[in-house]
């Protein structure tokens, strides 16, 4: 018999759409975990109804009223540990979190984020691919450590960069498979799978020496 899902608390600033990818995984039959509340720093983040139509709890800490150093941080940690979650997972999260916060989470917090790291690390990813000149550009699924973007990674989808490309175009492409590796690598670690050690990424018992990586048209990381 299954035993019981892994509680997973998700994180959000905006529309929710790794969120809901989230959910769909995790609402499957045997699913090693399941999405048991999602937080967001703003009220009028869209993904917050996502849940809500899931039948999900919702809270907002919101970062504009607690201005004093370490509030947020702290009213955030207190609202995730109500929900005693195995994994908190960031999924378009816009708040940069401190070294204290990201301790107490340690080796239980994963983020996804829109570009190939260590390339393009904070924001506005696909329009910097794009004035790189790079041919490939993707996205990459990393354990939360205090470095900013800056956590081992353990997995990518990479895309090809097209002639015509703009930075919507390539963000629509990217956002399809980041919507493939995300569930994937959650479920890893619900399942005893995936976990950080000290001497990084740990997969079936096997330090990663390299990301695995997932392209557009295969099924399998390899």
């Amino acid at each position: 018999m299954p035993g019981t899902p892994m509680s997973v608390v998700v994180l959000i600033s905006g529309r929710g759409s790794n969120l809901q990818a989230l959910i769909d995984a995790g609402a499957a039959r045997e699913a090693p975990f399941a999405v048991r509340a999602v937080i967001s720093n703003r009220p009028d983040a869209a993904g917050l109804e996502r849940a809500r139509r899931a039948g999900i709890p919702t809270e907002v800490v919101n970062h504009r009223t607690l201005r004093a150093p370490g509030a947020f941080d702290a009213a955030l940690r207190a609202a995730i540990d109500r929900h005693d979650p195995g994994l908190v997972a960031l999924a378009g999260f816009m708040r940069i979190l401190g070294a204290d916060f990201v301790s107490h989470y340690r080796g239980r917090i994963l983020n996804i984020h829109p570009s190939l790291l260590p390339r393009f690390r904070g924001l506005d990813t696909h329009r910097r691919a794009l004035q790189a000149g790079v041919s490939e550009h993707g996205a990459s699924v990393h354990f939360v450590t205090a470095e900013l973007d800056g956590g081992p990674v353990v997995i990518q989808a990479r895309v090809p960069v097209l002639p015509g490309d703009d930075p919507d175009t390539l963000a629509a492409r990217v956002l399809e498979q980041e919507h493939r590796i995300y569930p994937l690598a959650v479920a890893w670690f619900a399942a005893g799978r995936l976990r950080l050690g000290e001497d990084g990424v740990h997969l079936d018992g096997r330090v990663l020496t390299r990301p695995l990586s997932l392209r557009p048209d295969t099924r399998a990381p390899v």
